[in-house]
């Protein structure tokens, strides 16, 4: 069920920038606009906080530039080192750090955005809606998003239906790959 949005919503938003980092880069050949990310998401309401959740895994290639212009845009970063184990395999989540602060922010917010398409969500976004009877949104792009974390959502923004949100990379432009 879509939620009316209104000017007085108090609203929070929670970037997994993983998720949305390579979906755009495998799909698009580019990066997100975060700026234009957070107006869109917010349409005209009241935002109060936007956190973005980071892994540094090198600061070599120049992460620490990316984290200063989320910062610019308004952005809080959480931000965690990647795990490297002895087998040679990387964990980089921030699932669970993400549910845990949109629960235990929710007190602020009327309307909480998750930024991912990762269905582990899907308990998150149930547990604010009927728990704490908070409205729930999400935004991530649609063709690698869970179709059963959007049917949850109270509304979902398929970016890939909003083009301005991408800075397309002349470099290594591509074409949207095709759903099978």
């Amino acid at each position: 069920m879509a939620i009316i949005p209104n000017k007085e919503q108090r609203v929070g938003i929670f970037i997994d920038i993983q998720n949305l980092y390579h979906s755009a880069r495998n799909l698009y050949g580019g990066r997100v606009n975060y700026g234009e990310l957070l107006t869109q998401l917010t349409n005209g309401r009241r935002l109060v906080r936007a956190l973005a959740y980071v892994v540094r895994s090198n600061p070599e290639t120049g992460e620490e530039g990316f984290f200063d212009a989320l910062e610019k845009a308004g952005i809080e970063l959480r931000i965690k080192d990647i795990q490297i184990f002895s087998s040679g395999a990387k964990k980089a989540d921030w699932d669970v750090g993400i549910a845990v602060d949109a629960i235990r922010m929710a007190s602020m917010f009327d309307i909480i955005i998750i930024v991912s398409g990762d269905g582990d969500f899907i308990p998150m976004v149930k547990y604010l809606q009927w728990g704490l009877g908070k409205g729930v949104e999400g935004a991530a792009f649609g063709k690698t998003s869970s179709s059963k974390l959007r049917e949850v959502l109270d509304n979902f923004t398929d970016l890939d239906t909003s083009p301005h949100i991408i800075f397309r990379s002349t470099k290594s432009a591509r074409k949207p790959k095709k759903q099978k």
